[in-house]
């Protein structure tokens, strides 16, 4: 309860209006999937994009691939961070050099651990296939600083933010029609099979220089506009939300083990479900079990039908469509996170 009451203390105090300084670490580079994506997809051949109305309609630019009304989470994590700017998606890093020294965002809706989560959706970027555009990108800030020792310890005062999981079970174990995964595996053995593969890939990052990661527990996927449609339930998903626990636990050790095993490691496990365990009517959020936005029930089911106007109460809502946060509801979030990074940014 008091670690609750901190968190939000803190957060109250990170909602107060942003001012743009020298950012507190030379880079930012965040990996994940559509809680993060911030235009990656716009190009795929894939359901999973949000590159039309009504996503973006409180966004500057209106929409970019964002899967809200306005900023993510990352969007809003760079800004605690002290960046003046969104960190650029990879799919828009082709040719400028010098932009990427500021970090890149590779986050792909329907992404998942597993190669082949929301494969029925379309093209996604699997967090192995980042990984492989964070490689090209290591080459390239390699060959601007002149010397692979330079890249590394610039590349080992960098941020790394990776949030992924929740599609291997929103679009893999809990979809039974597509993915066998439910079948093989029990729940607790998922878990453990979803945090054994993680490990891996979060070696292959390391070996790419990355020292300070912050890895994102899942939220309570079973409290989700989406899920609760599903299950035709009237509340929360208790089922789903177990399920989802046994994996945040085996992170949780994940990261004890990681930091034992690899040399200069600093991981930091993100507690989600605790951040989003607050009031949000305290911040004015009163509707937080349906989406804002008129979801689709047939293509990209559960994502804002194009064109369609949303709620006019948008600061009200927690959910923009079944499935991700409305930008005051992300900011919150987002805010949350922040109060755990300090120990990466000494």
């Amino acid at each position: 309860m008091a670690c609750n009451l901190k968190v939000w203390l803190m957060v109250s105090f990170i909602l107060l209006p942003s001012v743009f300084g020298v950012p507190q670490v030379p880079c930012l580079f965040i990996m994940g999937d559509s809680l993060f994506d911030n235009g990656n997809n716009n190009d795929l051949v894939t359901e999973a994009k949000a590159n039309y109305p009504p996503y973006g309609i409180d966004f500057p630019q209106g929409p970019t691939g964002r899967f809200s009304n306005g900023k993510n989470m990352a969007d809003f994590i760079a800004e605690f961070l002290g960046f003046g700017k969104p960190i650029p998606p990879f799919a828009s890093t082709a040719t400028d050099d010098q932009e990427i020294l500021m970090g890149v965002n590779y986050a792909s809706g329907a992404a998942g651990i597993r190669d082949e989560t929301g494969y029925q959706l379309g093209d996604r970027i699997s967090l192995k296939r980042q990984l492989l555009n964070h490689q090209t990108i290591v080459s390239r800030i390699t060959y601007r600083l002149e010397s692979k020792e330079a890249a590394a310890d610039y590349l080992s005062k960098c941020i790394y933010l990776v949030n992924i999981g929740s599609n291997d079970y929103i679009n893999n174990y809990l979809m039974p029609q597509n993915y066998p995964t439910s079948v093989l595996y029990n729940p607790d053995q998922y878990a453990d099979v979803l945090n054994q593969q993680y490990s891996e890939l979060l070696k292959i990052l390391y070996n790419e220089g990355a020292r300070k990661i912050a890895l994102f527990g899942l939220g309570l996927i079973g409290c989700i506009p989406a899920e609760i449609a599903n299950y035709g339930a009237n509340g929360c998903v208790d089922m789903v939300n177990k399920d989802v626990q046994l994996f945040n636990i085996g992170l949780d050790l994940l990261v004890n083990d990681l930091n034992r095993d690899l040399a200069d490691a600093q991981f930091i496990y993100i507690n989600v479900t605790e951040i989003s365990s607050g009031d949000p009517s305290v911040f004015g959020i009163t509707v937080t079990n349906a989406p804002c936005c008129i979801v689709s029930t047939t293509t990209a089911k559960g994502q804002c039908a194009p064109n369609l106007a949303p709620c006019d109460n948008r600061s009200m809502y927690a959910f923009y469509d079944g499935f991700h946060p409305t930008q005051i509801a992300g900011k919150l979030l987002a805010a949350g996170a922040y109060t755990y990074l300090p120990p990466l940014i000494l």
